[in-house]
């Protein structure tokens, strides 16, 4: 595939997850069920969850590891709501196909470095990251944000300091979207769904399926359905 065929990919199974679980047309602001629809805040929460990964504590478990592989999952996440709000953005207020908007993506400054190998984690500056992510939660907390040479172009600087570049970020969305679906289809939505699953949460399951090997969406699924039967 090309960096650009990663990208439209993405953006597809984005608007078809939104699609399926907010129920067409949520680039209004409202999902099928008449929820208000925030991104913004999404981003933003998703980033404070990003930074619990880090030892940011000054008065507790100061020489606590970072967990990486939260890091890598909310990277994942982040890019979640930041292509919702892309996708709200391009119907609503630019008009434009998902061509337009993949190349725009494909355009920003520090896409090509975006595709290149990430930093390395172990010469990784945990400081330096937190004000990082602070950074993008301070730009979607106001009313605006430059989606595109802003947003989009600190969160590619970001994720290859957090050692993920478009390759990795490509093979972790596309568990994601497939754990994703699978919660919708277990009553993730209605409060039924196990998060949790024999002492590990779902996203540590699917990060080890696709650690073992690579696979594709129909095995992924099938994976995960036969781990959530065996659960207590």
């Amino acid at each position: 595939m090309t960096n650009l065929e990663y990208i439209k990919e993405m953006f597809l199974l984005q608007q078809k997850l939104n699609d399926e679980t907010n129920g067409l047309d949520w680039e209004n602001g409202y999902t099928k069920n008449g929820k208000i629809i925030n991104w913004k805040r999404c981003i933003y929460m998703e980033c404070a969850e990003l930074i619990d990964s880090f030892n940011w504590k000054h008065w507790k478990d100061i020489e606590k590891p970072i967990n990486w592989e939260n890091a890598f999952i909310e990277i994942v996440d982040i890019w979640h709501f930041i292509m919702s709000l892309a996708l709200e953005d391009c119907k609503i207020n630019r008009n434009k196909s998902i061509d337009r908007l993949v190349r725009d993506v494909t355009d920003i400054q520090g896409f090509e470095d975006f595709t290149k190998e990430p930093c390395s984690i172990d010469s990784a500056n945990s400081m330096e990251i937190i004000n990082d992510v602070e950074n993008i939660i301070h730009e979607t907390t106001g009313f605006k944000v430059d989606i595109y040479n802003s947003l989009i172009q600190n969160y590619f600087a970001l994720s290859l300091k957090c050692g993920v570049n478009l390759s990795i970020l490509y093979k972790y969305y596309i568990g994601k979207n497939v754990l994703n679906g699978f919660r919708q289809d277990h009553g993730y939505k209605d409060g039924t769904y196990k998060k949790v699953w024999n002492g590990e949460e779902d996203n540590v399951v699917m990060v080890s399926f696709l650690e073992d090997e690579i696979i594709g969406f129909d095995e992924l699924y099938k994976k995960l359905e036969v781990a959530y039967k065996k659960l207590n």
